[in-house]
């Protein structure tokens, strides 16, 4: 999972963070493990209607592009969860 996991924070950091950010959210690393990853959505993505399309449409994919078998759980919410590690992102320059 060592190398999953690495794909999957350079995925949070790279490509997920900054499209949350530029929406005035924040991302959130609650947990990562051989069969799940936790993450939770804050900033203006608190109880934002377009949360549930931000996940099935933008983090789901992007999480499953470089670990097909892992379950993604999204939450969002002002209260961020123990133990969760902010992402701050910026995208790669070429």
């Amino acid at each position: 999972m060592s190398g999953s996991r690495d794909k999957i924070v350079q995925i949070c950091t790279e490509i997920l963070a900054p499209i949350i950010h530029a929406d005035g959210g924040e991302l959130f690393v609650v947990s990562i493990e051989a069969d799940a990853v936790a993450l939770h959505l804050a900033g203006k993505c608190s109880g934002c209607p377009g949360t549930g399309l931000t996940s099935a449409a933008i983090i789901e994919p992007a999480i499953h592009a470089v670990a097909p078998g892992v379950r993604v759980v999204v939450t969002s919410g002002f209260q961020i969860p123990a133990g969760a590690a902010a992402v701050n992102g910026s995208p790669t320059s070429s």
